[in-house]
This record gives C-alpha cells, structure tokens and sequence, in this order.
C-alpha cells in the first residue's frame, strides 16, 4: 500500500511544476519561483511516504 504522503506529495509535484512552468512562459518571476518551492515540497513529501512505506514494510 502506498503511503497518502506520497499521493500527496506527487499532486503538489506536479502542481508546482506547472506552476512554474506558466511563470516562465508568462515571464512571471513570483509565480516561477512559488511553482519551484511547491515542487521541492511535493518531492519531500514523497520522500516522507517512501520512508514511512520503507518503515511499514520493514515491520512486516
């Protein structure tokens, strides 16, 4: 089973991603950098549900 951190953590991804991407296009340097900070905490998210999947597993 997948940890709901990870879910989480790749739909912020993503959202930061694009986000990011429409202030480059748009020349939008707030956007652009609120787009990569989204993303940085969507991948640490992710790492956090890696973990605690690592965790689950291990117990098992």
């Amino acid at each position: 089973m997948v940890d709901k951190e990870r879910i989480k953590g790749k739909a912020e991804e993503v959202k930061g991603s694009i986000k990011e991407q429409v202030g480059k296009v748009t020349g939008n340097h707030e956007t652009e950098a609120e787009g990569r900070v989204e993303k940085n905490k969507g991948k640490t998210r992710d790492k956090v549900g890696k973990v605690k999947d690592t965790a689950r597993d291990v117990a098992k």
